[in-house]
């Protein structure tokens, strides 16, 4: 297999003795040729394959041919290319230099998701409030809205530095009042809570999907690549674990059981803080 690269090698400087050093190292039972090179020719790479017992074969030599294509058949002119890029570049300052391949659609659909994570956050928090009352004293279940609230705040400020990141503008929205009473005369404050985070988890899930398919519709591969891979797995992982827990209230019923379901968040806690610990 004979390989010729563009004639500008000329530059290069060989003289007769290192080639024939060189070409020495090739075997003479070799089915290529190699026809003789004076110092003086204008120079051009070649790649010269030997298929040699001990697997290398490899020798580079020079020719005067000087109309050989480029290998691949394609040019890469940097300078060129990027001058539509810079024509690109803003040069307001209110306008972000990141930004590319953004499309608003997108932008809009990432601030939407803000406003749910910041949402879903503030019921949750309302239900620690509630949960941590003294008259109410369910220490397992406060701690895990509180931690799930937190989690939550966590999703949106995560999501606004991907908006920042892209070049986009976060645009806080209001924030709806959630409930301060989850007490529920057939279903008990537990059961009715834990039935309510079940709805939120899948609408957040949901809404998801929905900025996951704007993100397809834009061709916007890192978008969709970021909801993926931060969210979606997850949010799958929540919904189970939420669909177990009501389905263990419902078993207990509104008494006692309640209470032992609640002392089971609590050390179940205390034993994932331990371990990371």
């Amino acid at each position: 297999m004979l390989l010729r690269a563009a004639s500008s090698l000329s530059l290069l400087n060989t003289n007769r003795e290192h080639l024939g050093h060189l070409f020495s190292s090739v075997s003479s039972s070799s089915p290529y040729s190699i026809s003789p090179l004076n110092s003086s020719a204008s120079l051009a790479s070649i790649l010269l394959y030997s298929p040699a017992k001990n697997g290398s074969g490899s020798v580079l030599c020079a020719s005067k041919s000087a109309n050989n294509p480029p290998l691949t058949g394609v040019v890469f002119e940097p300078f060129k290319e990027v001058k539509k890029e810079l024509d690109l570049v803003p040069t307001v300052p209110q306008v972000s230099l990141a930004r590319q391949k953004y499309a608003d659609e997108c932008e809009a659909a990432v601030n939407e998701q803000i406003n749910v994570e910041y949402n879903v956050s503030y019921v949750y928090h309302a239900m620690f409030a509630y949960f941590d009352r003294d008259n109410v004293a369910l220490k397992g279940l406060a701690n895990f809205f509180k931690e799930s609230s937190e989690e939550e705040r966590e999703h949106a400020e995560k999501i606004m530095k991907y908006q920042n990141k892209r070049g986009g503008k976060v645009k806080l929205q209001s924030i709806v009042m959630p409930l301060s009473e989850f007490d529920h005369m057939e279903k008990g404050d537990a059961l009715y809570a834990t039935e309510l985070v079940l709805s939120l988890e899948k609408l957040t899930n949901k809404k998801l999907l929905n900025l996951h398919s704007v993100a397809l519709k834009n061709n916007d591969v890192h978008l969709a690549d970021f909801v993926e891979r931060e969210f979606l797995g997850e949010q799958v992982e929540a919904i189970k674990r939420i669909s177990e827990y009501v389905a263990q209230l419902r078993r207990v019923g509104k008494g006692h059981g309640v209470w032992h379901f609640d002392q089971m968040l609590l050390h179940k806690e205390e034993a994932v803080h331990l371990a990371a610990a």
